[in-house]
């Protein structure tokens, strides 16, 4: 099977066709919000950190923006600094042109936000001239690299809709793609049975590490994951404890064996399955998987939630039928609670597969059409200082 997607000269294929008007550092958001708003063909990634961090935070900011920028869907990048951040702009602005991208740069402390704000608009204006004279072509689906996640977790989610995408998910791996999951936060009570898919027993240690660590900084603050359910709407939606949640959450992944594991903001090279460590929460998440190289997010749901994101198209599905008829502005997909089942499965598998390979070619996802998703996050661990 095959979609119409844009060629990248670092040998990626997007599936959208964006200039990324990316800031560098929160102070610098309302510039590139702004620029955004006014010029058509560009998507803004705004974010709270790049200062008052302590050196590993903005290594991590650096690599996720650095990775973010080359994300598939991006044909060029302008890039809004302050001037005065923490992240390493030019190593960001260097590591874009060795993707082969075009990139610009403005600086506010250099000429002034509204001058700033001049200069940028004509640049994104010139880098989204250069990126419309690209045409799509048709590439095999082996060209696939899909994000999974979860989130407002019921009964339903681990019934039904992650099953579900996790027989889309072993779709694109058996056609030769990539997927890309994490929320280690939810490999808790059923990390041993992840360990199991790892490919060889480096594999299965990173998962135990990643799990440990999260583990760890929880009990520095005095708190403890296991036996409890940080989650007040996974608590309403039927879920007693964050190890029911976890054997429910990795259903995403499908079933095939996980080849590596990455650090959150690292781009993820290879075919076959893969792990980002990261938090589960939807805006730090989602700019996981852009870093990572997803072109596209399947996100299962139960109770509803309403996050996309500004460049990677996100499919929303559910398996509750409540949340479909109350929320049809966010929900893309419905799938029935046979799809737990057997042939079932895979037939509704196909079907999500068949809604990736749309979307693919230039289908918008109703978080697209509603313009949900333009404030994401970037995740850190350390203090504010």
């Amino acid at each position: 099977m095959s979609f119409f997607g844009y060629a990248r000269t670092d040998g990626t294929v997007g599936v959208r066709n964006y200039v990324g008007v990316i800031s560098t550092v929160g102070c610098a958001n309302d510039v590139a919000y702004w620029i955004a708003q006014q010029i058509k063909g560009t998507a803004p990634f705004l974010h709270q950190a790049g200062c008052g961090q302590l050196k590993p935070d903005l290594e991590t900011v650096t690599r996720t923006l650095s990775s973010i920028s080359r994300n598939p869907n991006l044909a060029g990048v302008l890039l809004v600094s302050l001037g005065c951040e923490g992240t390493d702009v030019e190593r960001i602005e260097k590591e874009i042109t060795a993707s082969g991208r075009p990139v610009r740069k403005v600086v506010i402390q250099n000429a002034g936000a509204t001058v700033a704000l001049n200069e940028g608009l004509l640049f994104a204006q010139e880098l989204v001239r250069e990126a419309s004279g690209m045409r799509p072509q048709e590439f095999d689906d082996s060209h696939l690299v899909i994000g999974v996640k979860c989130g407002g977790s019921d009964t339903t989610s681990g019934l039904a809709s992650n099953p579900a995408t996790g027989a889309a998910c072993d779709r694109v791996v058996d056609s030769g793609g990539t997927c890309i999951f994490g929320e280690t936060t939810e490999f808790l009570g059923a990390e041993h049975i992840l360990t199991k898919r790892a490919v060889n027993t480096e594999v299965a240690d990173k998962l135990l590490k990643i799990v440990d660590a999260m583990e760890k900084r929880a009990r520095a603050i005095g708190a403890d994951m296991r036996g409890g359910n940080p989650s007040a709407g996974n608590i309403a939606g039927g879920l007693t404890s964050i190890e029911e949640k976890s054997l429910g959450a990795i259903a995403k992944s499908g079933t095939r064996p996980i080849q590596d594991v990455y650090n959150y903001g690292e781009p993820v090279t290879g075919k076959g399955l893969f792990v980002v460590d990261s938090p589960g929460r939807e805006p730090e998440f989602l700019s996981a998987l852009a870093a990572a190289g997803a072109q596209i997010c399947l996100f299962s749901t139960g109770l509803g939630v309403p996050q996309g994101f500004p460049f990677m198209p996100v499919i929303k599905i559910t398996g509750n039928p409540v949340t479909f008829q109350r929320l049809p502005d966010h929900i893309d997909m419905l799938v029935g609670m046979t799809a737990g089942k057997g042939c079932g499965l895979r037939a509704i598998g196909e079907k999500i597969y068949q809604e990736v390979l749309a979307v693919a070619s230039g289908k918008q996802t109703k978080a697209e059409i509603l313009g949900y998703g333009n404030f994401p996050g970037l995740y850190t661990v350390g203090p504010i200082v």
